[in-house]
C-alpha cells in the first residue's frame, strides 16, 4: 500500500518526507514526481511504509497538517489507472473518418 502525500511546497525533498513519515515507522520508500518537460517537482509524492498501522497512524496524523506553509493533503493512494489516448491519434474513429488528408473512407 502506498500514501499519497498532496498540495507540498515545490522545495520539499524527498529526505524531507521520509524524515516527516518517519515519526510514525519504516519508511520503505519515498516518490516526488517531476514535470517531464521542466524537471521541477509536481506538488505531491508517495510514502510507502513497512505497515498498514503505520501508514493509518501516518495519514491521521498529518492529513490537513500545516507543514512548510502548506497544508497537506494525506491519504491511501488509489491504484493508478490506465489511461486512454485522448483524441487526435490518427487511426480514425468508429464512423470511417480519418485524421488524415483526404477525410472519409470507405474501409
Amino acid at each position: 500500500m502506498s500514501i499519497y502525500v498532496g498540495n507540498l511546497s515545490y522545495a520539499v525533498t524527498q529526505e524531507d518526507l521520509s524524515t516527516i513519515f518517519a515519526e510514525y515507522g519504516t519508511v520503505k520508500r519515498v516518490q516526488l514526481p517531476t514535470d517531464r518537460e521542466t524537471g521541477r517537482p509536481r506538488g505531491f509524492g508517495f510514502v510507502e511504509m513497512e505497515t498498514d498501522a503505520e501508514e493509518t497512524a501516518a495519514i491521521e496524523a498529518l492529513d490537513g497538517a500545516e507543514w512548510m506553509g502548506r497544508d497537506l493533503k494525506v491519504n491511501k493512494a488509489r491504484p493508478r489507472e490506465d489511461r486512454k489516448p485522448s483524441g487526435g491519434g490518427g487511426l480514425g474513429n468508429s464512423r470511417g473518418y480519418s485524421n488524415s488528408r483526404g477525410g472519409y473512407s470507405n474501409r
